[in-house]
C-alpha cells in the first residue's frame, strides 16, 4: 500500500508543479526559466520544513512520511532532494563529498542533457 500512496501523493506533486510552473512562466518575461527556478526554491524549502516536522516534531506514521516527501515533493521536484542530501553532507562534515555531490550532479547533468540532445538529434 505504500507504494500506491507514494503514487498517488506523486501525482498531486507533479500537477502542482505544472500549475505553479504555468503561473509563474505567465506572469515573467524573457528567457529565464523563473517557474523551474520557483519551483525548486519552494521545493527545497517544503523539503527543509516537512522533514524537520516529520522528523522532529511529530512521528507520523512512516507511510504518511514517505508519501509526502518521495512521493509528493519528489514529483514536485527532484532538486529538493538533491540540495537536502548535499546539506546533511555538509552537516555531517563530508564537506568534500557535499561538493562533489554538487559538481557531479551539476556537470553529469549537463553532460547528460548534451548527450541526450545529440542522441535526439541523431535518431
Amino acid at each position: 500500500m505504500r507504494t500506491v500512496y507514494i503514487g498517488i501523493a506523486g501525482f498531486a506533486g507533479a500537477v502542482c508543479r505544472y500549475a505553479v510552473e504555468g503561473w509563474v512562466s505567465t506572469r515573467t518575461r524573457g528567457a529565464f526559466p523563473w517557474g523551474t527556478l520557483v519551483v525548486n526554491t519552494t521545493g527545497c524549502f517544503v523539503l527543509g520544513l516537512i522533514f524537520t516536522v516529520l522528523t522532529e516534531r511529530f512521528l507520523p506514521h512512516p507511510t504518511v512520511r514517505a508519501a509526502v516527501t518521495i512521493g509528493f515533493l519528489g514529483a514536485y521536484t527532484t532538486f529538493s532532494t538533491f540540495a537536502f542530501e548535499t546539506m546533511n553532507l555538509a552537516k555531517v562534515g563530508a564537506s568534500l563529498l557535499a561538493a562533489g555531490n554538487v559538481a557531479a550532479s551539476l556537470g553529469l547533468g549537463l553532460a547528460a542533457v548534451y548527450a541526450g540532445v545529440w542522441a535526439g538529434r541523431a535518431l
